[in-house]
């Protein structure tokens, strides 16, 4: 298939590149050149525009930061949809599946894909949970909002990104699932943290507390994956403090649409305001404990 490709950061990229592996052809388009260099040796097709990119794409994958970055790419000044002519124009044109890969709130996919139907474009919103790690290794899990003939469509596209793929509900339920997740991820972290460093701080080594742990109840994947990058001190970003933070930023925006309480992700979410306030934005998530040691005198 011909498949487009709009965001090649940290995630975007390897996954840009397992769809090349696979034998796709790539079309490329990018804010900043420098994100097209890792692209130089393949037979992906650079493009002048987001809107020349769709000329030539069945399906075109969107990977940026928020909600604002989606609607310029797709919606912009020469973006995704104005590459797309009007029904009954002649000559007959390609009308792309946009599948958005981003993390941004219920609503604003919701809005985006009503917007693109109106011109005949089908859109999935299908957030990805599973870092650089699973980005790099394939092993994402994807959520996905859309109809279930769009989902079939791109699901052979969506297989080679992720060990998880599925569809949840309309467009937008794919965010909900995504929210869903962040709530868990952020909060869980959080408890790690605040763990490990309690252990420290009562004299006991924090790596036999938490082997103990993993042994019980209290197991789960953030206590074995990021319970050890605590304990290594391995703060390289995997998914950035300030990634986190804008995606709490949407869970509390949608409790308060709601008038739901959601008290620990409320806690948790202060907790990433301080870690991206005090500096550490652009480290890993697991930084928190940093923020916690720093708390407690360290």
């Amino acid at each position: 298939m011909n498949v487009g490709f709009i965001g090649l950061g940290l995630m975007g990229r390897p996954m840009a590149l397992h769809l090349a592996k696979a034998g796709h052809t790539l079309h490329l388009w990018a804010r900043r050149p420098a994100s097209l260099e890792p692209f130089r040796d393949t037979t992906a097709r650079v493009h002048a525009s987001a809107a020349e990119l769709t000329q030539h794409a069945d399906v075109v994958f969107t990977m940026v930061a928020d909600a604002p970055d989606v609607e310029s790419v797709i919606f912009g000044a020469n973006g995704l949809a104005s590459g797309v002519l009007p029904r009954g124009f002649p000559p007959v044109t390609r009308r792309p599946t946009i599948v958005d890969m981003s993390t941004i709130a219920p609503a604003a996919a919701q809005d985006f894909g009503a917007r693109l139907f109106a011109k005949g474009i089908r859109f999935l919103d299908a957030p990805v949970s599973g870092g650089e790690v699973g980005a790099i290794n394939a092993t994402l899990t994807i959520m996905v909002g859309g109809e279930p003939a769009d989902f079939e469509f791109a699901l052979p596209l969506l297989k080679l990104l992720g060990k998880s793929v599925t569809l949840i509900g309309a467009v937008g339920a794919g965010q909900v699932a995504k929210a869903a997740n962040q709530i868990l991820t952020g909060v869980v972290t959080a408890a790690v943290a605040e763990a490990l460093n309690f252990a420290k701080k009562s004299g006991v080594d924090p790596a036999r507390v938490r082997e103990a742990l993993l042994g019980g109840f209290a197991y789960s994947k953030i206590l074995e994956n990021h319970g050890q990058r605590m304990l290594d001190r391995n703060f390289k970003p995997g998914f950035k403090a300030w990634m986190h933070q804008k995606d709490l930023r949407i869970v509390m925006s949608e409790a308060h649409r709601l008038g739901l309480m959601l008290p620990n992700t409320a806690a948790t979410a202060q907790l990433f305001n301080a870690v991206v306030g005090c500096g550490m934005g652009e480290e890993d998530s697991i930084s928190v404990l940093k923020l916690l040691e720093k708390a407690s005198g360290e």
